[in-house]
C-alpha cells in the first residue's frame, strides 16, 4: 500500500460548524478511507496555508482520490495538496537505481 501526505483547509462554514459544535472528524474520514480500502495514519491540525494535515495509506492514487474528492464535494474542505509519500527504504533504492542510469541533458 502507498502513504499519501494531504493538506487542506477548511472552509469558514466548517470553522463555525466546528466551533459551534466541535466534533472529532478522524472518525469519519478514517471511516471513508476504510470503505475505500486504505486506512488513517493520523490526522493533524495545522497553522499557515492548511488548517489539516492527514497521512493515510491506500492502495493506490485513485482510491484516495475518491476518498478526497468527496470530502472536498461536501464543501467543508478546499485547498487539498496531496504528496504521495515513499518509504525511507524506497527512496534509498530509487537514488541506487539512479546513480546507475546514464542520462545525459539535451544540448
Amino acid at each position: 500500500m502507498a502513504y499519501y501526505l494531504t493538506q487542506a483547509s477548511y472552509s469558514p462554514e466548517a470553522w463555525k460548524a466546528q466551533t459551534q459544535n466541535p466534533q472529532d472528524r478522524s472518525q469519519q474520514i478514517g471511516g471513508l478511507l476504510e470503505a475505500a480500502g486504505g486506512r488513517l495514519i493520523g490526522l493533524y491540525f495545522a497553522f499557515g496555508e492548511y488548517d489539516l494535515v492527514l497521512i493515510s495509506e491506500a492502495p493506490d492514487n485513485a482510491t484516495v482520490a475518491s476518498v478526497l474528492i468527496a470530502a472536498t464535494a461536501s464543501g467543508a474542505v478546499s485547498n487539498i495538496k496531496t504528496t504521495p509519500l515513499m518509504s525511507y527504504e524506497e527512496g534509498l533504492s530509487a537514488i541506487k537505481t539512479a546513480g546507475s542510469i546514464n542520462y545525459k541533458p539535451p544540448q
